[in-house]
């Protein structure tokens, strides 16, 4: 099943090739959730600070139903490898990723120790 994925851009514009690489990422989280209904991604390009360029933010939200909500907000801090946006996603999407394989291997433990 596909997953409906919402992606939105603040503060710069939309591009074809990132939008396609995000929704490429997306595709493989729910091969480690099979339930996820719905991921939102949300890619910011905050105003620069001083000397600095533009860090990006990425925010992923996976709905699973019947559990909370996986959550990722990578903010750049000062990592300086989020100047490039593909990195920021890159990032984001192997912490979704971790966290979906954690969630996964908790709700088989549940139905392990539910079988005892």
């Amino acid at each position: 099943m596909d997953m409906p994925v919402e992606i939105v851009f603040q503060d710069f514009d939309r591009s074809p090739a990132l939008e396609a690489n995000i929704r490429e990422r997306a595709a493989k989280l729910s091969l480690f959730e099979g339930r996820a209904s719905h991921c939102r991604v949300v890619v910011s390009r905050p105003r620069a600070r001083g000397q600095q360029g533009h860090l990006y933010k990425v925010h992923i939200d996976v709905a699973v139903p019947g559990t909370e909500p996986v959550v990722v907000d990578r903010d750049p801090g000062l990592d300086h490898g989020h100047e490039d946006v593909y990195v920021a996603v890159r990032d984001a999407f192997a912490a979704a990723t971790r966290q979906l394989q954690d969630h996964a291997q908790r709700r088989a433990d549940a139905r392990t120790r539910g079988a005892d």
